[in-house]
């Protein structure tokens, strides 16, 4: 049985369907446009997205992608004990709360909230984007994925932050950083990703 996934092309939904690339597990794509209620009984905030797997539904993309990493263990893409899941939950607690809370910020104020609700936050966020950038260059260190040697659900988050970060035009001033996105991004699964969402996007027509 193929997994489902709901949720908006191009979004966070592409954290999922990178990792079920990755995993090469077959999976079904369902646009849930934004402002609908296509999520009504599956996300309690009905927000993408969300993975349905033979009844179980989760919701949240980290959390998705630790599950699949976790369900499918022999592909090395998750913890392999204790120590590690504690390691992989700080750099996706790290990825959330820290590192992609700047740039959604800006996007948001930028093109998402009503033009009456927008704040001019950009000194701030370029600040705040600065010191995460900073923390992010000292945990990654001289490795090539988060835990070291290996690509794992963790980099999938991280890597989609940083094309976030791209997005959203922060200067990425840190060339161990830069060449880390630059790696993670090239990886065939994501650009396979891409290519299911835009296909998924292209027959299902616009958001609204």
């Amino acid at each position: 049985m193929s997994y489902r996934v709901h949720g908006s092309p191009i979004s966070r939904m592409t954290r999922v369907t990178w990792m079920l690339e990755e995993l090469g597990e077959p999976y079904e794509l369902v646009h849930a446009r934004l402002g609908t209620r296509d999520l009504v009984g599956l996300s309690p905030s009905n927000k993408g997205p969300v993975l349905v797997d033979d009844g179980f539904v989760l919701t949240d993309s980290a959390a998705i992608c630790l599950y699949l990493a976790d369900k499918h263990g022999d592909a090395g893409f998750g913890p392999r004990d204790a120590r590690e899941r504690a390691q992989m939950e700080s750099w996706l607690f790290f990825a959330l709360a820290e590192f992609e809370a700047v740039m959604w910020t800006k996007i948001k104020h930028r093109v998402l909230l009503p033009k009456e609700m927008r704040l001019d936050v950009g000194p701030w966020l370029a600040a705040e984007f600065a010191r995460e950038l900073k923390t992010l260059h000292r945990r990654l260190g001289d490795n090539d994925y988060a835990m070291g040697d290996r690509f794992t659900c963790v980099d999938v988050i991280l890597g989609h932050c940083g094309r976030w970060a791209m997005y959203a035009k922060f200067p990425i001033g840190s060339e161990p950083v830069a060449a880390y996105f630059e790696r993670v991004l090239a990886r065939p699964a994501y650009a396979r990703a891409i290519a299911a969402e835009e296909a998924l996007a292209a027959r299902t027509g616009p958001e609204s």
